[in-house]
C-alpha cells in the first residue's frame, strides 16, 4: 500500500517538462533560488543562548537549515530542520511543507504549546489529504494559494503590476495577423498530461473545431527549437518571443480550485497574448480588467468556444478589446492591485523577503505574541486553520459527444479514485493524531480500509 500523494510524486517527478518546472509539476523553481533573509549567525553565539529564543522546527526539510537565528522585525526565532530539538522546551512550532507531509513520522505526542504551520503553494495532486477538513484543520497557521489563508500566496506567480503593463514582448496586431499565415490562432504548451483538471480532453475536442499549435508532450503537433526544449526554457526570452506571436493561448490549470492561479494565466498577460482560461472558478476576482481573458466556463461546449475565437480572430476591433487594458496600461481590478500592494513578500525580488521568509516570520511573530501574553498572565491566543484555507472539489472528467468520447486513461481514472481514497486517509489521520500518540503504518491503513 502506498500513501496517495507519495505515489503520485514518484510518478511525475521524472516527467520531462512538467509545466516548466523540474521538481514536481507546479513546484516553483524559485523555492530554492532565493537569497537568505538577513540572519544572525548562530554559531557565534553560546549554545545556552538558545534558551532565549523560540525554536521553529521544519519537520519537512524544505529550507535545509541546520540552524539559523532569523530576525523577524523586533523578534527572533531559531529555525532548524534538526529533529533532535523535538523535545526541547523552547520548541514552539513545527513547520510543514505540504508536498512532503505524510504519515511516516509526525511530531507526536503534540503538546499544548506546539503549533503546526503548513506551507503549501502547490496543486492538490501533490497531496490530496491536505485538501480535506480533517487534515487542514490540524494546523494552526497556513500559507496556501487561497485568499483565506493566514498568508495568502494567490499571486505567487506574479512579480508586479509593472510586468503586466510592460509592452516588452507585445507583438502588434498587424504583425500577428501576418503571422497567422503560418501559425494557428491558438497555442497550447503542456507536458504534464491528463492531470486532475482533464484539460487534455477539452483541448483534444477543441482541436476538432479550430486549429491549435501544441508544442508540449501533450497533444503535440509542433516542435520548439532544440534549445528551448529544456524545462528551464519556459521562462527564457526565446520561448517568450515564440508564444508572444500568437493571438490566443490555452491557459489550463492542472486542477480546478478557487484561487489556484499559476503562471499559465499570468504569463500570457505579460506577453500580450489573450489567455483562454480554465481553472480557478474565482478567476474573475483576479483579472486585470473585466475584458482581459476568455473564460472557458462561459461556453457550454468547445465548439462554441471555437466559434467565438474565430470571430475575434477575424475582427481586429473585437480582438483589441481584450488587450486594450495592456495597451493603455490600465488595470482596473482593485482587489488585484491591493493584494500586490499589501503582500509581505516579493517574487524574484532581492529587495523583498520571499514568501518562505514571510511564512517563517508570520509563525515566529505569532509565537512571540503568545509568549508576551503569557508573561502578562494572559491566556495565549489559539489560531486554527479553516477548511477554506485549502479546498478543492472532486476532480471530474469532460464528457462530450459519444462519437469523440474517449475511454478513461489510467491517469484520468486515478485522480478520481485518489480523491476518494484521500478522504478516507484524512479521516483516519485525524483520528490517530487526535489520539495524540505515535502510530504505525499498519494502524493507519487498517483505519483507511476499515469496512
Amino acid at each position: 500500500m502506498v500513501e496517495l500523494g507519495k505515489f503520485e510524486r514518484k510518478e511525475f517527478k521524472s516527467s520531462s517538462l512538467q509545466d516548466g518546472h523540474t521538481k514536481m509539476e507546479e513546484a516553483p523553481t524559485h523555492l530554492n533560488s532565493f537569497l537568505k533573509k538577513e540572519e544572525l549567525t548562530f554559531h557565534r553565539k553560546r549554545k545556552w543562548e538558545l534558551d532565549s529564543y523560540p525554536i521553529m522546527l521544519w519537520w519537512s526539510p524544505l529550507t535545509g537549515e541546520t540552524g539559523r537565528l532569523g530576525q523577524c522585525g523586533a523578534d527572533a526565532c531559531f529555525f532548524t530542520i534538526n529533529r533532535t530539538y523535538l523535545r526541547h522546551h523552547m520548541t514552539k512550532a513545527f513547520l510543514f511543507y505540504g508536498t512532503d507531509f505524510n504519515i511516516d513520522s509526525l511530531p507526536l505526542p503534540r503538546k499544548a504549546h506546539h503549533d503546526w504551520a503548513l506551507f503549501h503553494e502547490e496543486s492538490p495532486k501533490n497531496n490530496y489529504k491536505l485538501f480535506h477538513k480533517p487534515v487542514i484543520t490540524l494546523f494552526n497557521y497556513t500559507a496556501t494559494f487561497s485568499r483565506h489563508s493566514h498568508l495568502p500566496l494567490t499571486t505567487q506567480y506574479l512579480e508586479s503590476i509593472e510586468v503586466l503593463k510592460s509592452l516588452r514582448y507585445l507583438v502588434p496586431l498587424q504583425s500577428k495577423n501576418k503571422l497567422r499565415k503560418r501559425l494557428a490562432p491558438l497555442v497550447y504548451v503542456q507536458s504534464d498530461c491528463d492531470p486532475p483538471s482533464d484539460r487534455d480532453s477539452y483541448v483534444r475536442e477543441l482541436m476538432a473545431y479550430i486549429e491549435v499549435d501544441s508544442y508540449g508532450e501533450c497533444l503535440r503537433n509542433k516542435d520548439l527549437p532544440q534549445q528551448l526544449k529544456n524545462p528551464a526554457s519556459m521562462d527564457a526570452d526565446g520561448f517568450y518571443r515564440i508564444i508572444a506571436q500568437y493571438k490566443f493561448i490555452l491557459a489550463f490549470e492542472n486542477a480546478v480550485c478557487d484561487d489556484y492561479i499559476t503562471e499559465k494565466f499570468w504569463r500570457p498577460l505579460k506577453l500580450g497574448v489573450v489567455p483562454v482560461y480554465y481553472g480557478s472558478p474565482s478567476i474573475t476576482d483576479w483579472l486585470p480588467s473585466n475584458k482581459s481573458a476568455i473564460l472557458v466556463s462561459e461556453f457550454s461546449h468547445p465548439r462554441e468556444l471555437a466559434t467565438y475565437i474565430r470571430r475575434l480572430d477575424s475582427d481586429d476591433g473585437l480582438y483589441e478589446a481584450y488587450v486594450e487594458w495592456k495597451l493603455k496600461g490600465e488595470i482596473s481590478n482593485q482587489r488585484l492591485l491591493t493584494a500586490l500592494r499589501e503582500r509581505k513578500w516579493g517574487v524574484q525580488d532581492v529587495n523583498q523577503d520571499n514568501y518562505i521568509d514571510a511564512f517563517e516570520c508570520m509563525v515566529c511573530t505569532k509565537v512571540w505574541d503568545n509568549i508576551r501574553l503569557q508573561e502578562k498572565g494572559l491566556p495565549p491566543k489559539r489560531w486554527k486553520a479553516e477548511d477554506t484555507h485549502l479546498s478543492c472539489p472532486k476532480p471530474t472528467v469532460f464528457a462530450f459527444s459519444p462519437l469523440r468520447a474517449l475511454p478513461l486513461s489510467s491517469l484520468r481514472e486515478m485522480w478520481i479514485s485518489s480523491f476518494e481514497q484521500s478522504k478516507k486517509e484524512a479521516q483516519a489521520l485525524r483520528w490517530l493524531v487526535d489520539r495524540n500518540q505515535n502510530f504505525s503504518s499498519q494502524e493507519f491503513w487498517g483505519l483507511v480500509f476499515k469496512d
